[in-house]
């Protein structure tokens, strides 16, 4: 149970040590790509757009460490495809980034904007010259 609330925390009840580490914890199943297991207890009530202390959320980890099943697991619960890191980084930046084409059109698919604000899409492809995935972009967006 949370703790009753307090003012240093505007009144929010603060988590318990345990319950910090079982929340910690999804990170490192999405670092892992332990699809069935992170995405059973989404069904169960873990909000599926929780974020670490970097901003980085479930889907932002399962993208940059290549899981595709579990990005797609995660964006049919409804994952933000646009939500950005603490960094100005997107899923589809790290997918770019990794050049990882089946991410990028999954992303793509499901609605993520390849120019949203911050280190976006196009600026990746910018910054470290990933030319073909401008053609991945460019031609998704022609679909």
């Amino acid at each position: 149970m949370p703790h009753d609330p307090s003012p240093d925390t505007n009144g929010v009840p603060e988590l318990t040590d345990e319950q910090l580490e079982f929340l910690n914890s999804m990170f490192d199943l999405a670092r892992q790509g332990r699809d069935e297991e992170l995405l059973g207890l989404i069904d169960q009530g873990i909000p599926v757009n929780l974020a670490n202390s970097k901003g980085d959320t479930l889907l932002i980890l399962a993208t940059y460490n290549n899981h595709a099943a579990l990005v797609e697991g995660l964006i049919s619960r409804d994952a933000d495809v646009d939500r950005l890191n603490d960094r100005g980084q997107s899923a589809l930046t790290c997918a770019v980034f990794l050049q990882n084409e089946e991410t990028v059109r999954m992303l793509l698919a499901a609605g993520a904007d390849p120019r949203h604000e911050g280190q976006n899409a196009y600026a990746a492809i910018e910054m470290f010259g990933l030319e073909t995935m401008r053609t991945v972009l460019d031609s998704a967006s022609q679909d």
